[in-house]
């Protein structure tokens, strides 16, 4: 049977808008957050505890910060940044900060904490956890999608979303209540990746949010501490974690800072 001109078109436009309805996910994928997020801090917390923990010396480059919490499903709650405007910090840095909240949720256990920091050598080629990189892809809708000028508020694109992804350096911690109860994971960027981790560290204790069951630092007292004790042996192309779960130094302060972050409740 022929075709018509008439026909293709009326079928060309039909399987565009096909293509288009698949190209996003349905609004459904968005979920309410009143009662995904009721034990988790708001975004003005957030944004107050983030500006707090940003102030203080990092052992960085003294930037402004994104900052991102996440549910235990791995909902976005809250976005919050601490500059003037959306533009103060790198802004590659508002999806990193999500995934690694996404991340130190997503390898935390209620028995057991891993912070993003605590997964760089894990993830290097030889490592117990390689690949894990590339696992878990970010949702590039959830991340970004929507309204820029509304990126940080409290009704940033994200929140409502399952952003996904995996970030393998300083930044993520997971989020423990009073209780023990593992409840979900911040995550912050913009700065040195071990300066990340300090201020993740610091907003973590202001939030209250920081009761680690255990974790693989070896240290009681910061059970997931970013650990810093990646040598250069002799024959080796990469450096080598004498535990396995070591992260590279940024700087003398920030390796010095890591050592005196509040302790755990």
């Amino acid at each position: 049977m022929k075709m018509t001109k008439s026909r293709f078109r009326v079928l060309s436009v039909v399987f565009c808008v096909c293509l288009m309805g698949h190209a996003q996910p349905p609004n459904s994928s968005y979920i309410s957050v009143a009662a995904a997020c009721s034990e988790l801090p708001t975004h003005a917390q957030l944004q107050s505890a983030l500006a707090s923990a940003r102030a203080q010396a990092n052992g960085g480059f003294n930037l402004d910060m994104w900052g991102t919490i996440v549910n235990r499903d791995g909902v976005v709650c809250a976005v919050a940044f601490t500059g003037v405007n959306r533009g103060s910090q790198w802004p590659g840095s508002r999806a990193i900060s999500a995934q690694k909240a996404n991340t130190a949720n997503a390898f935390s256990l209620p028995q057991l904490a891993l912070s993003t920091a605590n997964l760089y050598s894990a993830v290097q080629p030889g490592g117990s956890l390689f690949g894990l990189q590339a696992s878990n892809p970010v949702d590039t809708f959830v991340a970004y999608g929507g309204d820029p000028n509304s990126y940080g508020q409290v009704n940033d694109p994200m929140v409502g979303g399952r952003i996904g992804g995996v970030n393998v350096f300083g930044g993520g911690l997971a989020l423990y209540n009073a209780k023990g109860q593992l409840l979900g994971a911040v995550g912050v960027s913009g700065d040195s990746s071990c300066a990340d981790h300090n201020i993740a560290w610091r907003t973590r204790h202001t939030l209250k949010l920081d009761y680690v069951p255990a974790g693989v630092s070896g240290d009681s007292t910061r059970p997931d501490n970013i650990v810093y004790d990646i040598t250069s042996p002799t024959g080796f192309m990469i450096g080598v974690s004498a535990k396995g779960w070591g992260h590279p130094a940024c700087s003398p302060l920030a390796t010095t800072i890591a050592g005196e972050l509040p302790v755990i409740p």
